[in-house]
């Protein structure tokens, strides 16, 4: 959804310890996933001093995966909130695709920042083998959809002209 990062901060500040323990919590995570080239600063993904690679983000992915609700809020289109005083919080999903029936998406996570641009992760099952795919610095606002689409038509492309077995 749109954005988690007030969330993440909430997170960071209730963890015990507070943000800065959080943080290190993130770091050591990463070296439990063998991510030896990210680094975290803070717990929302929004300084640009938190680094990373595409083989790092896609190993994320594939731990993440591993989590029933991480998969599921993560492809949810859209939620509605309805607070006390009865006013309507709506919260759309950030990467199109998961509205999009031709796809089948397990996982997805968006993100922007001027110094990485436009980024997208997700774990898809395309021509029924997974996936997991990395889009950094996308140049436009939908090019990281229209960047997974072509990845999406050349492997079902790919496969297709594939003996079976």
């Amino acid at each position: 959804m749109a954005s988690e990062n007030r969330a993440a901060a909430a997170l960071a500040r209730a963890h015990p310890g507070g943000t800065r323990a959080f943080v290190a919590a993130m770091n050591q995570k990463a070296v439990e996933l063998n991510m030896w080239h990210t680094r975290f600063v803070d717990g929302t993904g929004l300084s640009s001093d938190n680094v990373s690679t595409a083989q790092d983000l896609a190993q994320m992915v594939n731990a993440a995966y591993r989590y029933p609700l991480i998969r599921e809020f993560t492809t949810t289109s859209a939620h509605a909130i309805i607070l006390s005083n009865g006013r309507l919080l709506q919260y759309r999903n950030s990467n199109g695709l998961v509205r999009n029936s031709s796809w089948s998406i397990g996982l997805s996570k968006t993100g922007y920042i001027s110094e990485a641009g436009r980024c997208l992760v997700m774990q898809s099952s395309i021509a029924s083998k997974p996936v997991v795919i990395v889009l950094l610095d996308s140049w436009g606002k939908n090019t990281r959809l229209g960047d997974a689409n072509r990845i999406k038509k050349w492997m079902e492309s790919l496969f297709s002209r594939q003996p079976a077995g």
